[in-house]
């Protein structure tokens, strides 16, 4: 798989994570979960990288984000990974500045 580089024209965020697919990442924040569970308390979790998609997050599948990265990001772009967490892929919503692509 080619790597793009991260300094290259056009490349933006989504770019770089779904042609990270397969690889690990390490989440800075803690996980917000939704519907009462609340922050898991474990910032810089490491995940494998299963997808990511621009529009799962429109269709309501993510259910959980870093850091709340729809609005602690002051607008910036967010996208939807899904990630293996605890043994279950779950959708989250990640902003750059949330994750790092090891």
């Amino acid at each position: 798989m080619a790597q793009l580089d991260e300094g290259c024209v056009g490349v933006n965020f989504l770019d770089k994570v779904q042609s990270h697919k397969g690889g690990l990442i390490r989440l800075k924040t803690e996980l917000f979960w939704y519907y009462g569970r609340g922050w898991d308390n474990n910032p810089g979790r490491i995940c494998l990288l299963l997808d990511a998609d621009a529009a799962a997050m429109d269709t309501g599948t993510a259910g959980i984000d870093v850091a709340e990265a729809a609005t602690a990001t002051g607008g910036a772009r967010v996208d939807a990974a899904l990630l293996l967490i605890d043994g279950s892929p779950q959708w989250v919503w990640v902003a750059e500045q949330d994750v790092e692509l090891l």
